[in-house]
């Protein structure tokens, strides 16, 4: 008969997939090699598959071990919610690494607010960003992803949401371009540029193609990258137009080599949103994270269930531009 799998495999199994190594998950585990190598024995008869497999020098994980980790750490973090949690969190003993899943236009802004303010106060706590692929919830349900960071929002009644900040999209040019130097250009005069569309569906028409059309005109769209950060180092070395968000160009404009301006139109502006699944909500480490995020940004606001969010028409927007 089978192994039946307790706590303590699962321990042994999360380990053995983040390290690669039984050495090293033993150490990790504060178990003997021995120990840690007749729990992987038990795992494989458990689970009906080698889990860890040779790879060279080293060991790498089966299809199946892949597949199953982020449910496995899912289940871990569940249980650890479950003990600890009417106990005080002691934050600088916290050795955690947690999965962002984050647009690079984001990330390009964000990442090192929130690295610094967790590394100040948990030098233990590691910060996964991971980059966008299918935008599904199902990567917050399954553990694979403790957070997702970025425009849009993904309406179902077990997905928390809040906001972190609102920001204007504004345009860049490269610094030695003409019309950088125009202290406000008009649309007539941005329609004179090649631009450069940031979209992650590759779309080349956007919000700013509508104000064109009611006035009469019309852009050329040269290329279409897949990020705002993509598009600002396109347009340093190009004389493409672009549209970014104001905090990209601020942070970034100076050291790339570009000028920003105020867009001579009314565009909707863009909200960055954190949102996460809701059996996380009780979990003291994981409340720690988003709270700490939420402070490196200013006051964002109260976490809500995304089927009953209605502000900003959010039930009908799409996840990402």
């Amino acid at each position: 008969m089978p192994d039946q799998l307790d706590l303590n495999l699962l321990r042994v199994f999360d380990a053995l997939l983040r390290d690669g190594s039984v050495t090293t998950a033993s150490e990790r585990l504060n178990l003997s090699i021995p120990a840690t190598s007749r729990a992987l024995g038990r795992l494989r008869r458990a689970m009906g598959d080698p889990i860890l497999v040779r790879a060279g020098r080293g060991m790498a994980p089966t299809p199946f071990a892949l597949r199953t980790a982020p449910r496995v750490r899912s289940l871990l973090d569940e249980a650890s919610a479950l003990i600890s949690a009417d106990r005080d969190l002691a934050i600088g003993d916290l050795e955690r690494t947690f999965t962002i899943r984050i647009n690079d236009g984001v990330a390009a802004t964000l990442a090192t607010a929130a690295v610094e303010a967790t590394a100040a106060v948990a030098p233990g706590v590691v910060l996964r960003f991971v980059a966008e692929g299918s935008e599904s919830a199902e990567a917050l349900r399954d553990g694979s992803v403790d957070l997702d960071i970025g425009a849009g929002d993904m309406p179902a009644p077990d997905i928390r949401s809040v906001q972190l900040y609102r920001e204007r999209v504004v345009a860049i040019v490269r610094a030695d371009n003409p019309l950088g130097k125009t202290r406000r250009p008009t649309l007539a005069q941005l329609c004179r540029h090649p631009h450069v569309s940031a979209s992650r569906r590759g779309r080349a028409r956007g919000p700013l193609d509508d104000v064109l059309e009611a006035a009469g005109l019309q852009r050329r769209v040269a290329a279409v990258v897949p990020t705002s950060a993509v598009c600002a180092f396109l347009v340093a070395s190009s004389d493409y137009v672009g549209l970014v968000p104001q905090r990209l160009a601020e942070q970034y404009g100076r050291s790339l080599g570009i000028r920003w301006f105020p867009v001579p139109a009314q565009l909707p502006p863009v909200e960055v949103r954190m949102l996460w699944h809701s059996r996380l909500d009780a979990d003291p480490a994981q409340r720690w994270l988003r709270d700490t995020i939420r402070e490196a940004f200013g006051p964002g606001g109260t976490a809500v269930d995304m089927s009953k969010n209605t502000e900003g028409g959010h039930a009908a927007a799409s996840r990402k531009p």
